[in-house]
């Protein structure tokens, strides 16, 4: 994740200043799903949202960006690693509302990705990471639709096998 990632306003030539709370608009988020060994790579994020909680690694497009660039550039960020991405494993929105008001709303979409080289280490706004048999994920209490996601991939990668 870029240093703007940590913050709550990001920029954008195009529209101004955008914030992540409250935005005027859905933003778009990439994440990786990384199956090695039978395992899959989750992180733990070190801010909002979600911060404290396991996840898939990821974060907001760049303006400019394509989607692939996005999940290899974020994952390298966030964990040191090179992947890559194969194909979309699912497009979901997450939407958080406060009261009457959207607090934060991503449109997010996941990539399952091939780990192709480096060292896991976590950096950006990640306190954590690490790779989890899965038959292991429910003590990691992610949110019910990145559990999802990663079920998918995990069958995905079967099927190209």
């Amino acid at each position: 994740m870029s240093q703007e990632k940590s913050s709550s306003i990001l920029t954008s030539d195009s529209y101004g200043t955008m914030k992540r709370e409250y935005p005027k608009h859905p933003l778009v988020g990439v994440g990786g799903v990384v199956i090695h060994r039978h395992r899959v790579l989750l992180i733990r994020r070190g801010s909002e949202p979600l911060k404290g909680e396991w996840s898939i690694p990821g974060g907001l497009l760049e303006l400019g960006e394509k989607l692939t660039e996005g999940v290899r550039r974020e994952l390298k960020e966030e964990t040191g690693l090179e992947v890559e991405p194969l194909e979309i494993i699912l497009p979901f929105d997450r939407i958080v509302r406060e009261g009457s008001r959207v607090k934060y709303h991503y449109v997010i979409v996941d990539y399952l990705c091939r780990r192709k080289r480096g060292r896991l280490r976590p950096a950006s706004d990640v306190v954590d990471a690490c790779w989890v048999r899965r038959e292991d994920l429910p003590q990691y209490h992610l949110a019910p639709m990145a559990t999802a996601v990663i079920q998918r991939a995990f069958e995905m990668k079967k099927r190209r096998r």
